[in-house]
């Protein structure tokens, strides 16, 4: 059991929300409101069925999102005919660039213990076996 993919994938996811928690606690984010704070980031203007859409979520849970984070002061909510159009507030965009910079932070550190082709070399693998419905819209390099 302690080689298989599953288990090294559940370490990192570990590591992975124990290192973004830290930065998400300053900033007063949950890791369950990030990936909405990503993807608005990412695609300003977005109503909430492009969100609750783009992430998989809920559209109950999504609901309770926006709604927080409105409140929370890191979304407004602009009416657009019968639709909503989201978008980061100025503590939301301050939020996304901590918390989309924190992505990188943990690669490096994850990552120091290999060279360049060896990092290169695992991204190329991890890419080829990812699921294809995987969501690739919330952390892409600007």
């Amino acid at each position: 059991m302690l080689d298989t993919l599953a288990y090294h994938v559940t370490i990192l996811s570990r590591s992975f929300s124990a290192y973004t928690g830290r930065v998400l606690d300053q900033l007063g984010l949950s890791q369950g409101l990030l990936y909405p704070v990503l993807y608005i980031g990412r695609h300003p203007g977005c109503t909430q069925a492009e969100l609750t859409e783009a992430l998989g979520l809920d559209w109950g849970y999504c609901q309770r999102s926006v709604i927080r984070l409105t409140e929370d002061g890191f979304l407004t909510r602009e009416k657009h005919g019968r639709a909503y159009r989201l978008s980061l507030s100025e503590k939301g965009k301050q939020a996304f660039e901590a918390s989309h910079q924190v992505f990188f932070d943990w690669d490096a550190d994850t990552l120091n213990v290999l060279d360049q082709t060896e990092r290169a070399q695992l991204l190329a693998l991890l890419r080829k076996i990812k699921p294809k419905e995987a969501n690739t819209k919330l952390c892409t390099r600007r």
